[in-house]
């Protein structure tokens, strides 16, 4: 007969848990337990996502068929411990299609290079701008002929490149 010895862990068995896989304990801060919760309890949010397109031009005849679901989190989310939402105010970005009261998805992973939209902070203010690096040259560029370039002479922060502009065309309040 066959020694057998089996080691069992304190704590559920193996797989038995609501997900059906293995788990690790880890640490996290208290404020943060109830959104973790109700994250994990979440489900993802699967739209349809229809084969055909929509021409802005001439109509075409409308065709019904779903291409497959998509999750708007995979869609617009690549990295979500680094990603954040920002509510905009003021017009200075109106010229690249950003409007008061969009939402702004911020990635604060993505390096703020020559050209990107970024989240920036100036003397203790925060705002929206698209960021000029060249030639040891440092500005803020306003997306609105009504708004100078801002140069920057000393420290600037950058709290995250935008990835995406969520716009409605009614007001809603979250």
């Amino acid at each position: 007969m066959a020694n057998t010895t089996k080691t069992f862990l304190p704590g559920r068995p193996t797989n038995s848990g609501k997900f059906g896989c293995p788990t690790k304990v880890i640490r996290v801060p208290i404020d943060r337990v109830a959104e973790i919760y109700e994250y994990l309890e979440s489900e993802p949010l699967q739209l349809p996502l229809y084969l055909s397109k929509v021409p802005a031009g001439f109509p075409s005849p409308a065709e019904d068929y779903v291409d497959k679901r998509i999750d708007l989190n995979k869609f617009l989310v690549q990295k979500p411990a680094a990603t954040h939402i920002i509510r905009v105010s003021g017009d200075s970005m109106i010229n690249v299609g950003i409007f008061p009261g969009d939402l702004l998805i911020v990635d604060r992973s993505i390096e703020a290079t020559h050209n990107k939209i970024v989240i920036a902070v100036l003397d203790g203010e925060i705002t929206v701008k698209r960021l000029y690096k060249q030639d040891n040259i440092i500005r803020l560029l306003a997306e609105n002929d009504a708004y100078a370039p801002i140069e920057i002479k000393g420290d600037l922060e950058i709290w995250g490149v935008v990835q995406h502009v969520i716009h409605s065309f009614t007001s809603t309040s979250i």
